[in-house]
């Protein structure tokens, strides 16, 4: 009994570890958005260093630039810690592995920032950047959910038969988010966010009378929005028209909800706040909850929920033939 209460006693303590490196993972994304929105991501000219030294001098855009090298350091150092947990405690091979893939990401995250600041923001090596933030901060908050000890215990209930499925659908929702904030990383490392100054028309138009490619990428972040928009629209309704008895998918499905409505309000005030600090960095943190909730509703479904078709064994399935065919001896 002691040995049981002992596994489980670990088991929450990596949860809760798990649980505080993804969010200061998506305090990290925070930051990295703070430097882009304040235009410091060249006010500390070197790397690894800082002109130079370890700890340079806490002023103007180095205070930005800086302090998101340290909050990254830590994520780092959580992300090892994280490793090293998991490789001891972990009984599941394959979460370890994706605990190894975290730290491999995470050093990659990390040389692609260095040769951001050295090669003084090549767009495509920025935008890979932001890229891989967003992906290993997806790594982290699955981390966080399958180390939860009520993972396991999870009691699992019949999906009727419906295309796509929940888990898909909440799958492709989850593709398309990720594929929109990347277009959102091209138009911000462009500096194209306020090339079209109003909203929500452009130019006082549905649809831009003149495209650049300046314009065809802040426009096609916009029509993006709108895809997203009726995703997650599409994927909450039917959690909450075919599963509203599971809470924990209702719960998911609401928190996207709420966040897309934060998210496109950020957006627009963006814009009609000229790409104030606030809301502009906010934007693009919220934007990784919009991707992680989503991602969290798309593990639960195929977690918690199993097709029908697949409940029947082939020996009752193929009894239901014969007498469906009324074969006799």
């Amino acid at each position: 009994m002691d040995r049981f209460q002992a596994d489980d006693s670990g088991a929450r303590a990596l949860h809760r570890f798990a649980v505080l490196s993804a969010c200061v993972t998506f305090c990290l994304v925070f930051v990295g958005g703070l430097v882009t929105s304040t235009g410091s991501a060249l006010a500390v000219p070197d790397w690894p260093l800082a002109f130079g030294k370890l700890i340079p001098a806490w002023k103007g855009g180095i205070r930005f630039e800086f302090g998101h090298r340290v909050v990254a350091g830590t994520v780092v150092i959580l992300t090892l810690i994280l490793v090293a947990w998991a490789w001891r405690a972990e009984r599941r091979g394959w979460v370890r592995r994706l605990a190894y893939i975290a730290f491999g990401l995470v050093v990659f995250q990390a040389i692609l920032g260095g040769i951001t600041v050295l090669f003084e923001l090549p767009l495509a090596i920025a935008v890979a950047h932001a890229a891989t933030a967003q992906a290993f901060f997806c790594i982290m908050v699955t981390i966080a959910m399958l180390t939860n000890p009520a993972w396991e215990g999870a009691e699992l209930r019949e999906e009727e038969p419906a295309r796509p499925s929940l888990a898909m659908l909440a799958g492709i929702t989850t593709a398309i988010i990720y594929i929109q904030i990347l277009i959102g990383a091209l138009m911000r490392h462009l500096g194209a966010g306020l090339v079209i100054p109003d909203f929500p028309l452009s130019f006082g138009h549905l649809v831009p009378p003149y495209f650049n490619e300046y314009i065809a990428v802040n426009f096609a972040h916009r029509c993006g929005a709108l895809v997203v928009t009726a995703m997650i629209i599409w994927t909450a309704a039917r959690v909450f028209n075919a599963h509203r008895d599971e809470r924990p998918l209702v719960r998911t499905a609401s928190l996207l909800l709420v966040l897309l409505a934060c998210q496109l309000t950020l957006g627009a005030l963006t814009i009609w706040t000229g790409r104030a600090v606030i809301p502009t960095t906010a934007h693009v943190a919220l934007g990784a909850g919009v991707l992680a909730t989503a991602l969290a509703l798309t593990l639960r479904a195929s977690h918690l929920l199993t097709p029908a078709l697949n409940r029947a064994t082939p020996r009752a399935m193929e009894a239901e033939h014969v007498a469906g065919h009324g074969v006799t001896a």
